[in-house]
């Protein structure tokens, strides 16, 4: 498309403005007419910023992957301008729509990157997407007349879990002005964990450790995290469930004084499944572990340990891994 001129381009808004001057109404006021939607303006406070919406997001941007796929499981893909950082591959169940949907960065964009999207609201899964020495804190943001949300996750004080995600995707099904879309999937999401629920009733909880990542410390889900519920509802005890943390470093002597029966290990990033669970065979000091010793190993993608729509799927799997039989 051609580039207008700036002589051009004043005389054509000079020209676009008149019938609204001779109509006697303002620009703002003509567009809040042409805006208003069911609903609007709504306010919601997240993570300490309140922000009021006049109208649902046009142009959305998704930073990580749990707030993408929040995004696609409300079919909202044609109100995203862009994406960027993903954990692992999208969800098959959304692929289509994410393909539709322009990546900006392989990880965060830049400012730059990012306001080249001319977004209208940018949606960020951890408190890291709203980096202030990148330039994309929330409240920079603001002052370009981007609004924004963090997933609560990374604001919550005390355990995360179900009920939360069920505010999450209430909140932003809100946000985008489709609150039917976001009761549906919070039923669909009580619909499959109801059916684990029955399914490992009598079942004896498992012990587990989590293995996210580390070498002289093990760094392990904690109590306050979603990863506790999903173990819980998985039919296992979290074995640092009284750490009050998300994720924590802990020492491997706690971990072999703790006993459990099953390492539970995150798959992301680059070291591979194999890798994780070499090293804690081949460590000498974890041999008596019983999980160790009996090869007792279960398998967790970390887009599905944060708070996301994979949630109930992740307990479906992991209570397969934990109790075999009740599959």
């Amino acid at each position: 498309m051609p580039r207008i001129g700036t002589a051009p381009r004043a005389l054509l808004t000079t020209l676009l403005l008149l019938p609204l001057a001779a109509c006697g109404t303002s620009g703002s006021e003509e567009r809040d007419k042409a805006g208003a939607a069911p609903g609007f303006p709504y306010t919601v406070t997240n993570c300490g910023v309140r922000t009021t919406f006049d109208r649902p997001p046009r142009r959305a941007v998704t930073l990580n992957q749990h707030a993408t796929e929040v995004l696609l499981a409300l079919g909202l893909q044609d109100r995203m301008a862009g994406t960027a950082y993903l954990d692992d591959h999208i969800e098959p169940r959304y692929t289509k729509a994410y393909g539709e949907v322009k990546v900006l960065a392989k990880e965060y964009p830049s400012k730059e990157e990012l306001l080249g999207a001319d977004p209208d609201f940018v949606y960020g899964g951890y408190a890291s997407a709203f980096d202030k020495g990148e330039g994309r804190d929330r409240a920079g943001l603001r002052k370009t007349g981007v609004d924004t949300r963090l997933n609560i996750e990374s604001c919550t004080h005390g355990g995360v879990g179900i009920d939360e995600l069920k505010t999450e995707i209430t909140q932003v099904a809100r946000t985008f002005g489709v609150p039917e879309r976001g009761k549906k999937l919070i039923a669909e999401e009580d619909r499959k964990l109801g059916a684990v629920q029955d399914r490992l009733k009598g079942t004896k909880p498992a012990s587990v450790f989590v293995y996210d990542s580390g070498d002289s410390s093990a760094f392990t889900a904690g109590g306050a995290g979603l990863g506790n519920d999903l173990i819980e509802r998985a039919g296992g005890r979290n074995v640092f469930a009284d750490v009050d943390k998300s994720f924590a470093d802990v020492s491997w002597e706690r971990v072999i004084a703790r006993r459990p029966e099953v390492v539970v290990i995150y798959d992301y990033g680059g070291t591979s499944v194999a890798a994780k669970k070499k090293r804690l065979l081949d460590d000498p000091a974890l041999a008596d572990v019983p999980a160790v010793k009996n090869k007792k190993f279960a398998v967790l993608p970390l887009s599905s340990a944060v708070l996301g729509v994979r949630a109930a799927d992740a307990v479906d799997e992991l209570a397969g891994q934990l109790h075999p039989g009740t599959k």
